[in-house]
């Protein structure tokens, strides 16, 4: 006995519905990520290929009314901008925060700035950083 077989012949009708939908799905995935690629490296060119100026905070000691902070900023030569630096107290109350100005041809400055506080701040936080 033989069974018949409910498939037709391979490569004789052409090609079945369900391959032409994997196909298609395959290159719309394929457009797509690459979009995604594009758009991630775009935004990833400007954030970080326009930013001239960046810094981070060494250290910092705290007293009644003011915060110490310890700034270690790279830029580029010739560029200018400022840095927000900002103090919390124990509860979280935002108690100082201070833009601080940064320019000259130096790429790389180390400066304790003095932030001025409402009332005992525990934390300093840099909040970032923007060029003129």
């Amino acid at each position: 006995m033989t069974t018949v077989s409910t498939r037709p012949p391979e490569g004789r009708y052409g090609r079945s519905s369900d391959e032409t939908t994997d196909r298609r799905l395959k290159i719309a995935a394929a457009v797509l990520g690459t979009l995604l690629l594009a758009v991630v490296g775009y935004f990833g060119y400007h954030y970080v290929g326009q930013n001239k100026i960046s810094a981070e905070i060494i250290k910092y000691d705290f007293s009644k009314t003011l915060v110490k902070v310890h700034l270690e900023v790279r830029k580029d030569a010739g560029a200018s901008g400022y840095c927000t630096v900002r103090s919390q107290a124990e509860n979280g109350a935002e108690v100082g925060r201070a833009d601080f100005r940064f320019d000259g041809d130096a790429t790389r400055i180390d400066k304790v700035v003095t932030l001025r506080t409402t009332s005992e701040g525990t934390t300093a936080e840099l909040l970032g950083c923007q060029a003129d």
